[in-house]
């Protein structure tokens, strides 16, 4: 019997076959409506307004319309079949089906994102890259890091100094320093600072007719207030502080001058000005360099806030990450010991 081939020119393949009992069946299979993927942009809408219960908020955040917004979520609606948002007015609340989809929502752009870095681990070789408070990097972390490169030369640090909690699914950071509790959802969390908040000034203050001695001395000097907005409930205020002194009734802890940025009334303080009350490690360097001077031996209080380093739980870290890492952990140590 004769036997030839033929060429399916779709699956590129040699198929051979006898000229009798012929029974070629060509099928395509079609795709099932419930194996289709989700649109990824339409998922991306739809974490940001589930998790900020806001269209326009997650426009922002976005960069898009909140038109847009609505747009992607009605497209996930029709390929869910089910409505994802009840509208109250100016504001949206969670279906129970987008409830339940949320959690594994955010898990997979979690795992997306970290695919996409050990993806580009080769082309980070030699870099680190971190996220901190602007007055943490500047006034703790900066002041450090050419010890890092003394003893790292082939890795560079790159510090992004951002006011808000850093979103690991959209960031470029390795890990970020936090100032809080230590509670953070989905993340690792090591806590290398406590702090403690302390009165400081300029040396010259403790010199002079109205040179600082004790508590009651700070009557006949400025109180500068620190308002930043990295609030610690535990913190406290000139108020609290004098009287937890006994100084309650002679100085008025409310006047003075109140800045919004930490590293302001640092400065402040460092130029003269008056006396601050100040967290040690944001005035960490000025007081090794001598700018600032702590005028009360005990005049420290510890808060319940510290300083973490966190990270996506499961994250892979490279071996340029965790020798930064540890050389973050041995001057944080470092720090405490010395006091400063």
């Amino acid at each position: 019997m004769l036997s030839r081939s033929l060429y399916d020119k779709r699956s590129v393949l040699i198929i051979p076959f006898r000229e009798t009992n012929l029974k070629l069946c060509l099928h395509t299979p079609m795709t099932d409506q419930t194996d289709r993927l989700p649109p990824l942009n339409a998922l991306r809408a739809f974490e940001a307004a589930a998790r900020r219960l806001s269209f326009t908020k997650a426009a922002e955040e976005l960069n898009v319309t909140p038109g847009a917004i609505s747009q992607h979520i009605r497209q996930l609606e029709e390929y869910a079949g089910t409505p994802l948002f009840k509208r109250t007015g100016r504001s949206v609340l969670l279906t129970d089906a987008a409830q339940a989809a949320l959690p594994l929502v955010r898990d997979a752009f979690e795992q997306i994102a970290e695919a996409g870095r050990i993806m580009q681990l080769p082309a980070r070789k030699g870099r680190v890259m971190v996220s901190s408070a602007p007055r943490f990097a500047a006034r703790w972390l900066a002041p450090r890091l050419d010890r890092f490169h003394s003893s790292h030369s082939d890795i560079e640090a790159w510090v992004s100094a951002d006011s808000g909690l850093t979103d690991f699914t959209t960031a470029d950071a390795d890990f970020a320093i936090r100032y809080g509790a230590g509670d953070y959802d989905g993340l690792k969390a090591e806590k290398i600072l406590d702090e403690t908040v302390l009165p400081v000034c300029s040396p010259a203050l403790l010199e002079g007719a109205d040179a600082i001695r004790k508590p009651a001395d700070l009557a006949k000097h400025t109180l500068i207030h620190d308002v930043s907005a990295e609030v610690d409930p535990s913190c406290p205020d000139w108020n609290s502080w004098l009287k937890a002194r006994g100084a309650g009734s002679d100085v008025d802890g409310d006047r003075g001058p109140r800045f919004n940025q930490s590293a302001l009334a640092i400065e402040a303080a460092a130029s003269g000005r008056g006396v601050v009350l100040a967290k040690r490690a944001i005035a960490a360097s000025d007081i090794a360099a001598g700018r600032l001077i702590a005028p009360f031996a005990d005049g420290s209080i510890s808060v319940d806030y510290g300083y973490w380093l966190v990270w996506p739980k499961g994250r892979h870290l490279s071996q340029d990450v965790r020798a930064f890492i540890k050389w973050v952990k041995d001057e944080a140590a470092a720090s405490e010991v010395a006091g400063v």
